[in-house]
């Protein structure tokens, strides 16, 4: 059921993951998109990326800079945990040519890409949206156009959230900071092009992690945190040194806040639906985003064609409700870990202890490589727990 006399079906406000994404399937389902992109601006991100997601959303394998065999976890005391992957890996993408890419298929799909920084959107009737942005490809016109359906994935501090979605709009959040620097292809004494870090230390974040994260001849070095009074250009300057990184090049530097809680509603009840960072799909404790953020674009993609084709509201609803039985526990679990873990030095030191044990690791590895747990394990499911509960009791034998 589509509606001719509006300029397009849907227009989708942002073009990272999870908006290219959502483009791309809904113009394959022949309806007209829109795709506004602000400015091919490039996310902070360590570009970490689960090898099911090759498969699951068609990505070339040539996309991948690095496939990481191993983590170490760097602990207050510098106390350092090798979590080796057997048997599989973990991609690694840079966003400025990931994200470009997932633009182009949407484009090749039949979607209408421009450079647009969005203004505001108003209903002009029940079943009309209109949008009003202003087009960088027009010597920055301002422009308006108009359609039935409005797809914000424009961020963790998203307008369309905000105007749209407004009573549900404010999510937690930490602020993300790297730096992509020249790396060397060939491990040197303080790092691995081979191997991720992840630094669990209070003067390097107070409430989140560092990372060093490979990506070929090229490393993310980051940190997160949602304190205002921390530095993280300090952080990533010492991270630098401590890797002996501080004198390479430096390829670019990006900031942005990440979400760490999804929104309660990514609908308007009309409209208006949100997805990705806007929605607030970003993994608490590890800050994954990149593979969620993809996977609500494709379950905002099928609500969006449903509505588009039944006329009815109500379809908007199923994304939110589908991602939440997908993984709404992974979310919830992670939301436990940072809380409990990330509070203190003490806990750090603790938890990264607890990343020696086998099981641990082993269902680390399995959960974020295939998005699913194993069933067939539960054994192991349950003696993580019980070590996990023991660890922050302090009666293990392991705990400081």
């Amino acid at each position: 059921m589509s509606n001719t006399q509006t300029d397009f079906d849907v227009i989708v406000v942002g073009g990272g993951p999870s908006g290219a994404t959502a483009a791309h399937e809904i113009a394959l389902a022949g309806h007209r998109v829109l795709l506004l992109e602000r400015a091919f601006r490039i996310k902070p991100c360590g570009g970490a990326i689960p090898p099911c997601m090759l498969e699951e959303f068609d990505i070339p394998r040539s996309l991948l800079k690095a496939e990481i065999q191993s983590a170490r976890m760097i602990s207050p005391s510098v106390q350092k945990v090798d979590m080796p992957i057997e048997g599989t890996f973990v991609g690694m993408v840079d966003r400025d040519e990931f994200d470009p890419w997932l633009r182009s298929r949407a484009q090749q799909a039949g979607a209408e890409l421009e450079l647009a920084a969005f203004k505001k959107l108003e209903y002009l009737d029940d079943t009309t949206i209109q949008v009003t942005y202003v087009s960088k490809d027009q010597d920055t016109e301002v422009r308006q156009a108009t359609a039935r359906c409005v797809l914000g994935a424009d961020g963790a501090r998203s307008k369309v959230a905000r105007q749209g979605i407004p009573k549900y709009a404010d999510v937690p959040w930490v602020l993300a900071y790297h730096e992509i620097v020249q790396a060397p292809d060939i491990a040197t004494e303080n790092y691995d092009p081979q191997r991720c870090e992840v630094w669990y230390q209070g003067k390097l974040s107070p409430d989140f992690y560092a990372w060093v994260f490979p990506h070929g001849n090229s490393a993310s070095i980051g940190v997160g945190s949602a304190r205002k009074d921390f530095s993280a250009q300090d952080s990533v300057s010492a991270l630098r040194t401590i890797s002996g990184l501080d004198t390479a090049q430096t390829i670019r530097k990006e900031g942005a806040p990440i979400p760490m809680k999804p929104m309660k509603r990514w609908d308007d009840g009309k409209g208006v639906l949100v997805s990705g960072d806007a929605a607030g799909v970003v993994a608490p404790a590890s800050g994954e985003g990149i593979y969620y953020a993809m996977l609500c674009g494709r379950l905002s993609a099928d609500a969006v064609n449903e509505f588009l084709l039944s006329g009815k509201p109500a379809a908007l609803k199923a994304p939110r409700k589908r991602f939440m039985k997908l993984h709404g526990r992974t979310f919830w679990a992670l939301g436990l870990l940072q809380y409990f873990w990330y509070h203190s030095d003490k806990r750090r030191e603790q938890f990264v202890e607890m990343c020696k044990d086998e099981d641990v690791q082993t269902l680390t590895w399995q959960s974020y490589t295939q998005k699913k747990l194993v069933k067939k394990k539960r054994k192991e499911h349950l003696r993580v727990f019980v070590k996990d509960v023991a660890q922050l009791l302090g009666l293990s034998k392991t705990a400081t």
